[in-house]
């Protein structure tokens, strides 16, 4: 099926080594540097390695019903495309608008994150204190960082998505390349007693079992973003049925990167280490490879590698956030001026401008702002995945002579595995004492960004009539 935004000439310019990074970067972000240390303290390095596995399997199953529900319908927009045909312009105006909001929080997230990182690296960086907002201090410099970032990475995505993935290639090697540093030199200089007290956290079976699972609930969100490849998918020039498998792949290489790093870090350090590194700086990753190396340029060479995970996780939502924009005013869901593409680059380039003014603005109300709009945003793509789940299932039952390049085996059971993960992940975020509950801010972003879909649906119902959903 060819789309109005189509027709305007998106270009199938995707290989696959670009189909791969794209998917691999958007999942490996700065989590991997700055969270290891508090994984290994909850769960210990062998518990937080089952934790990784367990929450990659739910992931897994999720994975392999975008694997199917892309390789039939390879139009820009994936969850938008799936969940209408399924559900009808209401559930796919539901299902996009929520993965807009996950997308756009990870871009504002990773534009705060990245002079944040940079101040890590140059203790003198800030300079020209301005204002203070939830007790984090904004300096000139450090905006002026964050909004010269949001410019470059918009003005990458405008030029074209090939550009993008050049630039995403480079960056995923590149961290790659320092996590294999890393995982290789404690092999080799690393000790093993550095395990001993950290291998697993609890005193009995049961409370091991329960640190493990609180790992293993966390686990999925560090591995939300192959769901880009979806939105980008009339862009992409790999064969339908490889396309599939390189989707569930990269998941697969995302949850090995993710516990390979751990175990390194605890085969470097030990428990008090471990412990000294979170209290001062955090850095844990970084503080193994200057112990391994007893160098603090190679523990900046490994932050370095996760400035380039911020990069290309803020790269790939950008991506996929403005498909999915693009794919919505392609169906008069919103303005359809959005669907239009640049006449040069054959990009979405206001969809790309807006969602690059947003995260420009948002870096103006500091880190705890922004950290309310990413766990908001981490519960939309969870509904998300919830309603392409159930996408899934019905359209195996209502079309069943669907044309499948990648068709799923046993589809109930995957569909069922699919539906309970997300759904739970979904009743984790509402539910009080679930330890990923939203707080109030966080609902109320979530509230106001619904109320802002309700009254564009109404509006655009009421300016383009039949054409809304279309």
């Amino acid at each position: 099926m060819k789309t109005r935004a189509n027709e305007d000439g998106l270009k199938k310019v995707l290989n696959t080594g670009d189909v791969l990074v794209v998917a691999f970067g958007a999942m490996i972000g700065w989590g991997w540097v700055v969270s290891s240390g508090g994984w290994i303290q909850s769960a210990g390095t062998i518990g937080t390695m089952i934790a990784f596995l367990i929450g990659g399997i739910m992931i897994y199953f999720v994975g392999l019903v975008y694997a199917e529900l892309t390789t039939a319908m390879p139009e820009s927009g994936g969850a938008k495309v799936f969940s209408q045909r399924a559900f009808g312009p209401v559930g796919a105006f539901i299902c996009t608008w929520a993965v807009i909001l996950s997308y756009i929080g990870v871009v504002c997230f990773e534009a705060c994150s990245l002079p944040t990182i940079i101040q890590y690296i140059f203790p003198n960086f800030l300079k020209g204190y301005l204002y203070t907002v939830c007790g984090f201090d904004i300096y000139l410099s450090w905006l002026m960082v964050a909004i010269f970032f949001s410019m470059l990475i918009t003005w990458i995505n405008i030029k074209g998505v090939k550009a993008a993935a050049v630039l995403q290639k480079i960056l995923t090697i590149t961290i790659a390349g320092v996590g294999i540093i890393l995982i290789v030199m404690s092999a080799l200089k690393g000790d093993p007693s550095n395990l001993y007290g950290q291998m697993f956290v609890g005193r009995n079976m049961k409370s091991v079992i329960g640190s493990i699972m609180s790992i293993a609930m966390v686990a999925p969100f560090f591995l939300f973003g192959f769901d880009v490849i979806p939105q980008a998918a009339e862009e992409i020039n790999v064969p339908l049925k490889k396309l599939g498998k390189l989707l569930v792949f990269s998941i697969a290489l995302a949850v090995a990167f993710y516990g390979l790093v751990v175990l390194a870090v605890g085969y470097a350090m030990n428990t008090f280490e471990v412990a000294d590194s979170v209290a001062r700086s955090g850095l844990v990753t970084a503080d193994a490879m200057k112990k391994i190396f007893n160098s603090e340029v190679m523990a900046k060479v490994l932050i370095l590698g996760g400035m380039c995970g911020i990069v290309t996780s803020w790269n790939s939502f950008m991506l996929g956030g403005s498909r999915a924009l693009m794919a919505m005013a392609d169906s008069c869901m919103i303005p359809y001026v959005f669907s239009k593409t640049h006449p040069k680059y054959k990009t979405p380039h206001l969809s790309l401008m807006l969602i690059g003014a947003l995260s420009i603005i948002s870096v103006f109300f500091g880190r705890e702002m922004l950290i309310w709009i990413s766990n908001s945003a981490s519960f939309a793509c969870c509904l998300t995945y919830f309603i392409v789940s159930m996408a899934f299932v019905k359209l195996r039952k209502t079309e069943p002579n669907l044309k499948r390049p990648y068709k799923v085996k046993n589809y109930k059971f995957i569909g069922f595995m699919a539906i309970s993960m997300s759904g739970i992940m979904c009743v984790m975020y509402l539910f009080p004492g679930t330890g990923c509950t939203l707080s109030n801010q966080e609902f109320a972003i979530a509230g106001g960004w619904t109320l802002l879909g309700a009254i564009f649906a109404m509006v655009c119902k009421r300016r383009y009539k039949d054409r809304f959903g279309k």
